[in-house]
């Protein structure tokens, strides 16, 4: 089938889907009408759509975090206990590594040598495997939503089993659960695996049932500047609205100065909505997604709380909807249960503390916020401009030719010419701009703060900046700075 930037007809989609469900066993236990029935008698507590809207309308960040586990007792036990005991809004169930690759066979014998060890032996929740039932099973278990977290460049199948399941939100996209996952994936590949998966929502959407759909915001997590992940987030937004999704949660990945990641929030929420507009696509409603620290955390559990708390703080006063909860355990390895609980108290605590604060717009962020948005503009412009009016595949043109670029990301269909550093603020800046479209008063205001920043420091612009960067926060500070300073 070839890319296009179009709604898929039914034809087209159910005669893939044949195919799609045919990849496991697990496939033939998919029934979507019986699934729109499940779906419509799940009580309004349990849908994230509806309880992201109604944060949205009264000012509220919700708590989330990351957690799975391979079997299914012990994924029930960890949900809940981070219910009850972490006090989380919304709960995940983060997907094992072997699934996100379709490796089903793997799961299958993780599955087996975790019951004989008592314990997991997969990193996440192998949902392909244990079916629509056994993950329905988790769905009437817990008392929250639940939402689908992976990172898998063909979701199909994955998607199918578990919105039948009864999962009410679905995180990733084309380009977001490729480039900064895969090497050697085409993103024209997974650009068609994604709009299979919008279609299947847009599909429930059409037949009255509402699932939430996440494109995910940090993207590789390290030093990735504003635009870059805006610009990414849109195009999966449209991409998404374009197959009949309706609920669509942006996200952005903190980077760390306070006046950027507020600006960054803002700015992703206005252009998002403006060009659902633009796109003729007036009934999607849209919330933000705040992702705590992604990069490097240091060992020392005070100082980790530390970051988690100034991520809480960014996402309550950037008014985001939804915060996504790191753990004190960040820098060693999968974190228990109750060191997740303990992330999410944390967060919780600052965001009741700050419930009704928000940040004012003040000089310093409308400044940031515009400049964001003039970045995301010339970067979006560019990719229609390449796929002459068709968004999917100017954005196929748009990697092939460096127009957008994910910095440190490991697929080849990335350029990697673009290097960002931090400036003398703490702000993410272009340390090169390599193929991006940008505007030369853009470039030439990159050079300069970079520059502050060098002659702050005592040394010329250059690679060992970003460098630094990349290490500061694990060794306790958010600028890479040289000892002497």
């Amino acid at each position: 089938m070839e890319l296009k930037f179009r709604k898929w007809t039914d034809e087209e989609f159910f005669k893939i889907r044949e195919e799609v469900l045919k990849q496991w066993p697990t496939g033939d236990e998919v029934d979507l009408e019986e699934a729109v029935k499940y779906h419509k008698n799940l009580p309004d507590h349990k849908n994230f759509s509806k309880k992201l809207i109604n944060a949205k309308e009264n000012g509220i960040t919700l708590a989330q975090p990351r957690a799975g586990v391979a079997l299914i007792d012990q994924h029930i036990e960890l949900l809940n206990f981070l219910d009850k005991e972490g006090g989380a809004d919304l709960l995940p169930s983060t997907i094992d590594s072997y699934t996100r690759q379709n490796k089903y066979e793997n799961c299958e014998k993780g599955i087996e040598e975790s019951k004989k060890a008592g314990r997991s032996l997969l990193n996440g929740f192998p949902g392909v495997n244990h079916g629509v039932y056994g993950c329905r099973e988790v769905v009437e278990a817990v008392n929250l939503p639940l939402q689908l977290r992976h990172g898998t460049p063909d979701a199909r199948l994955l998607s199918e089993v578990m919105l039948a399941a009864g999962f009410t939100s679905n995180e990733g996209g084309g380009i977001s659960y490729n480039i900064p996952y895969a090497k050697s994936v085409s993103l024209e590949r997974t650009l068609l695996d994604w709009q299979y998966v919008d279609r299947l929502v847009g599909w429930y959407e059409e037949h009255g049932v509402s699932i939430n759909r996440e494109p995910f915001g940090p993207l590789t997590g390290t030093l990735v500047p504003p635009s870059i992940s805006n610009a990414v987030q849109i195009i999966e937004c449209l991409l998404a609205a374009e197959q009949g999704v309706r609920n669509i949660t942006v996200g952005y990945g903190q980077c760390g100065n306070l006046v950027q990641d507020v600006a960054a929030i803002r700015a992703l929420e206005e252009q998002t909505m403006e060009y659902c507009k633009e796109f003729g696509y007036n009934d999607v409603y849209i919330t933000t997604v705040f992702h705590q620290w992604m990069g490097g955390f240091p060992e020392d559990e005070a100082k980790a709380f530390g970051v988690i708390s100034n991520g809480a703080s960014a996402a309550a006063l950037s008014g985001a909807t939804k915060v996504i909860v790191k753990t004190p355990h960040e820098a060693i390895g999968v974190p228990t249960k109750e060191a997740n609980a303990m992330g999410i108290r944390a967060t919780k605590m600052v965001l009741n503390l700050l419930k009704g604060q928000k940040l004012p717009n003040s000089e310093e962020v409308l400044f940031e916020k515009e400049m964001i948005k003039k970045e995301v503009k010339e970067i979006l412009d560019k990719v229609l401009e390449l796929g002459n009016g068709d968004l999917a595949v100017g954005t196929v043109k748009g990697f092939e030719q460096g127009v957008l670029d994910i910095p440190f990301a490991p697929s080849k269909y990335n350029a990697g010419k673009m290097m960002p550093a931090r400036d003398n603020n703490g702000m993410i800046r272009y340390l090169s701009v390599g193929n991006l479209p940008l505007s030369e008063d853009l470039k030439e205001f990159h050079r300069s703060k970079l520059q502050e920043r060098a002659d702050f420091e005592g040394r010329p612009i250059s690679f060992q900046m970003t460098v630094d960067d990349i290490f500061a926060v694990g060794k306790g500070n958010l600028i890479g700075r040289p000892e002497n300073k």
